[in-house]
C-alpha cells in the first residue's frame, strides 16, 4: 500500500469536510470511514459502532462534564467581578503594578474554568477596560492577557490534560498534580517580562494607589478566599490520593454552588444556564472523541501509525531533536486546529514513536499541553487572538505582534522543562498511591 497517497486522501477528506462546515466530530468519524472502507477488510459500520460505544461510555470521561460544571458554575458568579478588586492592593507595589492583575487573574480562573478561551475572555472583560482607564499601555494590556489567557490549558483541571489522558491512557490525577509546576512556572515567566518591561519603561507605567494595610488588603480580597480554598480542596484531594480526579471535580461542583450561593450569585436561572453550558460543551467534546477514537482505529488497520513511527525512526533524530521535530510539527497544526482536535488526531500515530523514543508520557502530556498553548495565540487559527480581537476589536496582525513575546517566553518553557523534567514529573512522584 502507498502509504503518502493513503495519507494524502485522509488529509484531503478531514479538511474537505471541515470546509463544508461538517462538525469536527462528524468529520473525523466520516474520514475514519472512508480509509476503513477503502483500505481495510474489516466492516467499517461494525467497527464504528464498537468503537463509538466505548468511547463514550468511558469512565474516566466522566470528570470531564463535572469540572466543566464547576467553572460554568463560577464563571456565572462574582468571581469575575471580584476578582480584580481582590488582587489590585497585593501587586500595586510590585514593577509592572496593576498589569500583573492579567497573569495572576488568569491562573486563578485558570484553576476552575479549564479552558483556555473562558479564561482569556472573562479575564479581559474585566481587567481591559479598568487598566484602560488607569493608564496602562495599551499594547502591554493586551499582550499579556494573550499569553496569561493559555494558563487555562496547563493550569489544573485542564480539559486538554483530561482528554489527553483517555487518548494516552495516562492518570488523569498525575497529569493534573504535573501541571502546577509548569503552570507557576509559565506564570512567573510572564510575570518577569512584565517587570522587567516596566523597569525599562517607567514613564509608561502608572503611579500606585494609596498604600493600605495588610488587614485592608485582606478585607478587599474576601470574596477570592472561598475560592482559592475551593481550589485547594479540589487538587488537594487528587494530591494526597483521597479523591480520585471525578471524585474530585464533584467535591468542586458542590464547592462551586456553595460558594456561589454564599455570594448570592446563585439562583434558579444560573443553576440551569450553568447546567446546559456544561451540557452543551459536554456533548461537543464527546463528539469529537468519538470520532478520533474510530479514527485511531482506522489508521490502525490501515498501518499508518507503524508506517509515521518507521519514518521518523528513520530520520535518526535524537531525543531533543524529536521534541523540537514535534513541537514545530503541533505548532503548525495549531494554526489551522484547536487544541483538543489535535490531541485526539494525532496521539494515536505519534504515541509509538514517542514510546519508542524513551520519552515519558506523563512529561510527554505536559510538553503536549505547552505546545498547544501556544498555538492557541499563532494565526490564522489561534483561538485566543480570535477571542481577544471580538472584545478589543483590534485586527489579528496586531495582537499577533503584541503577544509575540508571551510565545517567545512559552517556547523558553518547553526548554527548562526538557532540561529540568523533574519539575513536570516530581510531584506526581511523591503523591499518595
Amino acid at each position: 500500500m502507498n502509504e503518502a497517497l493513503v495519507i494524502t486522501l485522509l488529509v484531503v477528506s478531514i479538511f474537505g469536510f471541515l470546509a463544508c462546515g461538517v462538525w469536527v466530530g462528524l468529520t473525523l468519524a466520516g474520514t475514519a470511514w472512508l480509509g476503513m472502507e477503502l483500505f481495510s477488510s474489516r466492516p467499517a459500520g461494525d467497527a464504528m459502532a464498537i468503537t463509538i460505544w466505548g468511547a463514550a461510555s468511558s469512565w474516566t470521561l466522566t470528570a470531564l462534564p463535572l469540572f466543566l460544571w464547576m467553572g460554568e458554575i463560577l464563571f456565572r458568579s462574582r468571581l469575575s467581578q471580584d476578582l480584580f478588586k481582590g488582587l489590585a492592593p497585593w501587586l500595586d507595589r510590585i514593577p509592572g503594578r496593576l498589569l500583573h492583575t492579567n497573569v495572576v487573574g488568569c491562573a486563578i480562573f485558570a484553576a476552575v474554568s479549564g479552558s483556555s478561551a473562558a479564561t482569556c475572555a472573562t479575564i479581559g472583560k474585566m481587567t481591559i477596560p479598568e487598566l484602560t482607564r488607569r493608564g496602562y499601555p495599551q499594547d502591554q494590556i493586551i499582550g499579556t492577557l494573550v499569553g496569561a489567557g493559555t494558563l487555562g490549558l496547563l493550569i489544573p483541571p485542564s480539559i486538554i490534560m483530561i482528554v489527553y489522558g483517555v487518548a494516552a491512557d495516562v492518570s488523569i490525577s498525575k497529569l493534573f498534580i504535573a501541571g502546577i509546576l509548569p503552570g507557576a512556572l509559565l506564570a512567573l515567566l510572564f510575570m518577569g517580562y512584565i517587570a522587567i518591561w516596566s523597569l525599562l519603561h517607567p514613564d509608561r507605567i502608572p503611579h500606585a494607589d494609596e498604600r493600605m494595610s495588610f488587614g485592608q488588603k485582606l478585607y478587599q480580597s474576601r470574596h477570592l478566599i472561598p475560592v482559592v480554598l475551593l481550589i485547594a480542596v479540589v487538587l488537594g484531594t487528587i494530591y494526597t490520593g483521597f479523591a480520585t480526579a471525578t471524585e474530585a471535580a464533584a467535591v468542586g461542583v458542590v464547592g462551586a454552588l456553595i460558594v456561589s450561593a454564599a455570594q448570592g450569585s446563585l439562583s434558579w436561572e444560573v443553576f440551569k444556564e450553568s447546567l446546559m453550558g456544561a451540557t452543551r460543551l459536554y456533548c461537543m467534546i464527546a463528539l469529537i472523541l468519538a470520532g478520533a477514537q474510530f479514527l485511531t482505529l482506522s489508521m490502525g488497520y490501515i498501518g499508518l501509525p507503524r508506517a509515521l513511527a518507521e519514518w521518523i525512526a528513520s530520520l535518526g533524530l535524537s531525543q531533543f531533536g524529536l521534541i523540537i521535530a514535534l513541537m514545530v510539527f503541533f505548532i503548525i497544526l495549531g494554526c489551522f486546529l484547536d487544541g483538543i482536535s489535535i490531541v485526539v488526531l494525532t496521539m494515536g500515530v505519534l504515541l509509538p514513536t514517542v514510546n519508542a523514543a524513551g520519552i515519558d508520557l506523563l512529561w510527554f502530556g505536559i510538553f503536549l499541553v505547552f505546545t498547544i498553548e501556544m498555538a492557541q495565540i499563532t494565526p490564522p487559527v489561534g483561538f485566543n487572538l480570535f477571542v481577544l480581537s471580538g472584545m478589543t476589536k483590534k485586527e489579528l496582525p496586531y495582537l499577533s505582534r503584541v503577544s509575540f513575546p508571551m510565545f517567545l517566553l512559552m517556547i523558553l518553557g518547553v526548554l527548562v522543562i526538557y532540561a529540568i523534567p523533574e519539575i513536570a514529573t516530581w510531584m506526581p512522584a511523591q503523591m499518595a498511591p
